[in-house]
């Protein structure tokens, strides 16, 4: 494939014998003898016998080594220098160089002592010895330089034999390392290079894109790496050519000895065998990296195929099924849409096809691989193309028979409302008459336009797309047309009639209240039948006005609940179905992967309710609007799946801001050709939940007197119901700071912002008097079990990350808790008191309106918790009853009026407004052996300050005498003697009797029913229940119930007060 020229390379480096040739007992100075004989000197060297002979041999071959081929070829001429030396030096140095010599003599020219004995000597022993140097060549004795210049031109001698040669051995010895470190390196860079190619030629190419993608890395890396050798082998070759031309640039008129010009064409040479090398290899490069990037760019085609095969295959599949042709204009319009998706994915295939295409035009080497896999494209492309024109003009059909229905139905509508805006009082003249009918007709003339003229003919013209629905739909809308046009003939008809009378106008008669309640006997029959006749029309036509709201409330609720169930599925396919789709991965941030459920919430379980049930329901209410509050009231329970919706929003929107920027979200916003982002989709089943209140308060005005009218009440209420708790749910969930569980708190009742005072028995007067008189802002959340006061803390931040966040405070438990309905000086004001008082918290609502609210929600907890009490208490003592013997006396046997007592509370109970006023400290706990239960006190004033409602122990919470004598002993038995009153209670009615804290009561006697007398100083009795709340001489106490009756006071309405013995 590459032929790589490799220049022979001399065993023997400079590099390692560098120590040697710096001795310099022989150098090769690059003179030239007179037929270009290499000249080798050797200079007088004292000591030359001493060279191993090792060394002697290495620096005589590297030497011969040196010169070309041509001029080894013609022989060596040696100069030996011996002028300072003796003639048995001489001649050792003779032998030893003979004997050593590896290459061709052409001549040896020895400069003998200067010495007159020693050169004398030297030329008798040279003729008889002359034999001994067993030299082919002459050997010739030279006595001086000059003579030497006779055989050798003084240009090619160095100065110290007389010549003019320029030569430096430590420069000589410089170039020779590096031109052979440079040889070296080009052979190694040849070697390399052939072995990587070999490696490229026999790699197999892989199968997947990955593989392919990373061997063509691994090969363009080591390739750059080459690359980079080659340059710094060139630039290594230029140094070494710039130093030995630098003379001659140094100084044009330098002329190079013969080695010197040897060693500048050794280094070209080298330089251009490494040019040579390095542009076989590129072209071989070319040709390897053209074949991995055509692996590689077929390796993507056949993956894009698979993945635009599958996908393709999905499309068609969902395709085929995808027979709807819509039920509203809307409705087909989002289904086009859909359908241009689906071409869109199709194009894509188109686009891969044609790539395809293009590998064949440009002779790719896996032609019959690509050519099959084209042609099942084109062919796919083909019958998704004739499918999708074919789904499209049925679309299109069905959007044009959608466009007449709507339009029939809008001018139904706007008949209708046009008749039911006719006054029918300005009918009644002739002008009016003629003026309604002319609006009629001109209504009518519009008709041409916008209504259905042959049912036959539709049926015709769109069977292709009418299904059973469709075709009921039709039905319905040319009936309803049919129902107008039949009311506007009637109304044309009467209309006429009222126009064509000229005398005696019939004059309406206005419904006078005198005229409701005579009595049919004192009127004469005619005016009766008259008067009748004149308030029957005017409540047809009444009924007639509110028939026709009501079914524009039903339209619009229909209609907006199918464009919410589009928008719905539009979300859920064009935004959270995309998030899983494969070819969209790439657009999807890492950090935005597995957040699909954060993001969409439960929206799919909200689509499938509405599309599967409630739209569905809701259709079948379409004639009967006015029961439409039904429909509400069985579907109620699902719609408690927007509470778990609302509270995942927060977290949604936190993530939508995070990355609306993302390309996803703005390619699946481009394909489903949204003016409006994400967001904004989001937020719909949030307005969609609060829409349905205002539609139901619009139709429960029109339907007052129908049938459904209290299913609408019912509906309205219910669904305000579930937007509160969806409300407070979204507060609670805000609350930070409390370590237990919120859920064990039961249902969360209310919540709400409020001013509190504090006023507590414990802590220091000062903070008491700051505190009753700056009050703090507190947010209070009200369960089954605990009341919380949280601070209210404002967020930093947009959209839910704006609203507050709860800060935990501290709780009160409902157990313990009572309440003042009334604080004097401020209707918004009440009172939370909490053990007997010892805390007392003043809240001020915002309106009197919401401090009722907020007493009566108070007020049905702690009822509720003084029933569950009673009936714990009556269990209790059903126990005792069948275990003990009690003493007649005891207060486990009620009296009749107390039975009387509990039906009245259990009848305030169920009406709340009743219970204004109304006071009760209830129990939780069950007693224990020996201590009475406390009762319900009944208080008429509510501006009293002790008057209210508390869950806590009356005996524990509200009293004194258990710290001064209680806790122990068993039920009081009470004895004649004299109470003093120690609780003031003032009546609220004037049967009622007024005791005031000190007052003495006198008892005088125990009834038989078990009820005492007793003696007020008034003159009067009263009766005292065993289970009263009096504290007597010896620190007992019990709870005393009273009413007057007949010069006696009886227990009929619980209420209580204390008297202490005097």
């Amino acid at each position: 494939w590459i032929v790589f020229w490799v220049f022979d390379i001399i065993p023997i480096y400079a590099a390692d014998i560098q120590d040697q040739l710096k001795k310099q007992f022989a150098y090769l100075s690059g003179g030239r003898g007179g037929d270009g004989c290499p000249v080798i000197t050797f200079p007088d060297y004292p000591a030359f016998s001493e060279i191993p002979e090792k060394e002697f041999q290495n620096v005589l071959t590297y030497l011969t080594s040196i010169p070309s081929l041509r001029d080894a070829g013609f022989g060596f001429i040696l100069v030996i220098d011996r002028r300072q030396d003796k003639w048995t030096s001489v001649k050792a140095s003779i032998l030893r160089i003979a004997a050593s010599f590896p290459g061709n003599l052409q001549l040896v020219l020895v400069l003998r002592p200067t010495g007159f004995f020693h050169r004398a000597l030297s030329d008798i022993a040279f003729k008889f010895n002359k034999d001994e140097f067993k030299m082919k060549v002459p050997i010739i004795m030279l006595g001086s330089v000059s003579e030497l210049q006779g055989y050798i031109d003084k240009t090619q001698l160095t100065e110290d034999l007389g010549g003019t040669l320029d030569y430096c051995h430590n420069r000589w010895l410089s170039h020779r390392t590096a031109i052979e470190g440079f040889a070296q390196k080009v052979k190694q860079t040849a070697q390399i290079l052939q072995s990587f190619g070999t490696e490229l030629a026999e790699t197999e190419l892989p199968n997947d894109v990955q593989s392919t993608s990373s061997l063509l890395a691994t090969h363009t890396e080591k390739k750059d790496k080459m690359k980079e050798d080659i340059r710094l082998a060139v630039e290594q070759g230029d140094d070494i050519l710039g130093s030995i031309t630098k003379p001659v640039t140094e100084n044009p008129e330098y002329k190079l000895n013969q080695d010197q010009l040897d060693n500048q064409t050794t280094v070209e040479r080298l330089l251009a065998q490494l040019h040579e090398t390095e542009t076989a290899f590129d072209e071989f490069w070319i040709k390897h990296q053209q074949k991995l990037e055509q692996c590689l760019r077929l390796r993507n085609f056949e993956q894009n195929f698979r993945e635009v095969k599958a996908a393709l295959d999905i499309v068609s599949e969902r395709l085929s099924a995808f027979t709807d042709v819509g039920n509203s204009c809307s409705h087909v319009e989002h289904i086009l849409k859909d359908l241009a998706n689906f071409e869109e994915k199709s194009s894509r295939a188109r686009m891969l096809a044609s790539e395809g295409d293009a590998f064949i035009q440009s002779n790719h080497y896996a032609v019959d691989s690509i050519i099959p896999k084209c042609s099942e494209l084109h062919h796919l492309c083909d019958a998704f193309t004739t499918e999708t024109e074919r789904r499209r003009n049925l679309l299109n059909k069905s959007l044009e028979l959608h466009g007449l229905l709507e339009k029939s139905m809008k001018w139904c509508d706007e008949g209708i409302y046009l008749l039911a805006s006719q006054p029918v009082d300005k009918c009644q003249s002739q002008d009016g008459a003629e003026s309604a009918l002319q609006e009629i007709e001109k209504f009518l003339d519009t008709g041409a336009g916008n209504k259905i003229k042959e049912l036959n003919k539709i049926y015709r013209e769109y069977a292709h797309i009418l299904n059973e629905d469709l075709k009921e739909h039709v039905q319905k809308v040319f009936q309803k047309q049919e129902s107008m046009e039949e009311m506007f003939q009637k109304r044309q008809v009467s209309l006429k009639k009222l126009a064509a009378k000229q005398t005696r106008p019939v004059q309406p008669v206005a419904p006078r209240p005198e005229a409701f309640v005579k009595s049919p006997c004192t009127s004469p029959g005619n005016e009766m039948t008259e008067l009748h006749q004149s308030r029957g029309g005017s409540t047809m036509d009444d009924e007639e006005n509110l028939a026709v709201l009501r079914q524009h409330v039903i339209n619009e609720l229909i209609e907006t609940e199918r464009a919410y169930v589009e928008e719905l599925l539009c979300v859920l396919e064009g935004y959270a179905a995309e998030m899983d789709n494969p070819l969209m991965a790439h657009l999807i941030s890492p950090e935005l992967q597995n957040k699909k459920d954060i993001l969409f919430g439960n929206m799919e379980e909200i689509y499938h309710f509405h599309n599967r049930i409630f739209l569905r329901e809701l259709e079948n209410y379409i004639e009967y609007p006015e029961l439409v509050g039904r429909c509400f009231l069985d579907q109620m329970k699902d719609f408690q799946i927007y509470e778990k919706y609302c509270q995942n929003k927060p977290r949604s929107e936190s993530l939508w801001r995070q990355f609306s920027d993302s390309v996803f979200f703005q390619e699946c916003q481009r394909k489903l050709d949204h003016k409006l982002s994400l967001d904004s989709y989001l937020l719909k089943p949030v307005q969609r939940i609060t829409k349905y209140q205002l539609l139901l308060k619009e139709m429960l005005k029109y339907s007052k007197n129908c049938e459904g009218a209290e299913d609408l009440q019912e509906a309205l209420t219910s669904i305000l119901g579930i937007l509160k708790a969806v409300n407070d749910s979204m507060h609670q969930i805000a609350i930070t700071g409390y370590d237990g569980n919120l859920n064990e708190l039961g249902k969360l009742l209310m919540q709400g912002s409020f001013n509190v005072w504090t006023d507590h028995k414990k802590g220091h007067s000062k903070v008491k008097d700051l505190a009753r008189f700056k009050p703090m802002q507190r947010h209070l959340f009200l369960h089954e079990k605990a009341v919380l006061f949280c601070k209210k803390r404002e967020e930093n931040g947009e959209g839910y990350e704006k609203a507050p966040s709860y800060s935990y405070k501290h709780s009160l438990n409902m157990a313990a808790v009572g309440i003042t309905e009334n604080v004097k000086g401020d209707a918004k004001k009440f009172e939370i008191w909490y053990n007997a008082r010892e805390e007392v918290y003043i809240i001020q609502a915002p309106t009197p309106e919401v401090k009722a609210t907020w007493v009566n929600e108070i007020r049905k907890v702690l009822t509720s918790q003084l029933q569950a009490c009673r009936e714990a208490s009556q269990h209790r003592t059903l126990e005792q009853t069948q275990s003990l013997p009690l003493p007649t006396s005891s207060c486990t046997s009620p009296s009749r009026n107390h039975i009387r007592n509990t039906k009245k509370l259990e009848e305030r109970k169920a009406d709340p407004a009743s219970l204004e006023g109304y006071g009760t400290t209830v129990a939780p706990k069950c007693p224990e052996k020996g201590k009475g239960w406390a009762k319900t006190s009944h208080s008429l004033d509510a501006s009293e300050e002790n008057d209210g409602w508390s869950s806590a122990e009356d005996p524990l919470n509200s009293s004194d005498a258990e710290e001064e004598g209680g806790g122990g002993g068993g039920e009081l038995k009470l004895t004649p003697g004299k109470y003093t009153v120690v609780t003031d209670y003032e009546k609220g009615i004037s049967e009622e009797f007024t005791v005031k804290s000190g007052d003495l009561v006198q008892l005088i006697r125990e009834g038989e029913d078990g009820l005492w007398y007793a003696d007020l100083c008034l003159e009067i009795f009263i009766w005292l229940t065993l289970n009263f709340h009096l504290t007597s001489m010896e620190g007992k106490s019990r709870v005393c119930h009273f009413v007057q009756s007949s010069g006696h006071w009886t227990p009929t309405e619980n209420h209580q007060f204390c008297v202490a013995s005097s």
